[in-house]
């Protein structure tokens, strides 16, 4: 096992037991996605079906906060398959008890990230800035060095962000996350930025009712890394959270 394996290894351990504790806040929900234009290198196709079902938790922690995913798809490379993330950050600022704000800057934070699917297990480990943005619920920002299974390592940063917004009396959540990875000699440079338009239909149930209806904007240029595989996808969706 390489040294750089072990330390991300070591950083993905160290940030989970800093983070475990009694929740600040935390978030489950359910969602479920159907769109009809998925890329994929199997015949280098961009027109397929794909259902997708996402288990979600995230948490905000005295240390520190929690994110993990779980989807299952009907489509994927080999089939249905399952690939999940689980993403630990560690706060620099609660651990030193410090405050590390400056500028947008609200925290720095050891950011660390364990994908996996069929046959494979990424680790991602370095930085992540939690940001201070006008009319946003959040927005992060984290630099990678990814230690990949079966392909060359690489970097990768990754843009969190939620804006919230009314029209009238009707609330509605714009919420994204952006991947970009760098090219290396056997695979090639990949973007995906994907974005998730939302109403919120359950206050109109009850106003504890948390249940979202809208849409689901993929862009993923060279997707899994394949030069050439780009996907533009509008997905319809529903989300519950608990």
């Amino acid at each position: 096992m390489k040294f750089t394996h072990i330390a991300a290894l070591c950083a993905l351990s160290t940030a989970a037991t800093f983070t475990q504790a009694a929740p600040v806040w935390q978030d489950f929900s359910i969602t479920g996605l159907y769109g009809e234009n998925y890329a994929h290198p199997v015949g280098m196709v961009d027109d397929l079906e794909q259902t997708t079902i996402t288990a979600e938790y995230a948490a905000g922690l005295k240390y520190g906060d929690f994110f993990a995913f779980a989807d299952r798809t009907n489509n994927d490379l080999s089939g249905n398959e399952t690939y999940f993330e689980v993403a630990p950050r560690l706060s620099l600022g609660a651990v030193s008890g410090q405050k590390l704000a400056v500028g947008p800057i609200k925290d720095v934070l050891i950011a660390t990230t364990w994908e996996g699917g069929e046959g494979f297990n990424n680790y991602l480990y370095g930085i992540g800035f939690a940001l201070d943005i006008p009319y946003t619920q959040y927005a992060n920002i984290n630099f990678y060095k990814v230690e990949n299974d079966g392909q060359e390592d690489d970097y990768q940063m990754t843009i969190t962000y939620a804006v919230p917004f009314k029209i009238g009396s009707e609330e509605f959540l714009a919420d994204a996350f952006l991947d970009w990875s760098t090219a290396e000699d056997d695979h090639a440079s990949e973007l995906n930025w994907t974005t998730q338009y939302k109403w919120n239909a359950g206050k109109h149930i009850s106003p504890n009712t948390r249940l979202y209806v809208g849409i689901e904007h993929s862009v993923w240029n060279n997707k899994f890394g394949i030069k050439g595989v780009d996907q533009n996808d509008v997905s319809a969706l529903v989300k519950y959270h608990f």
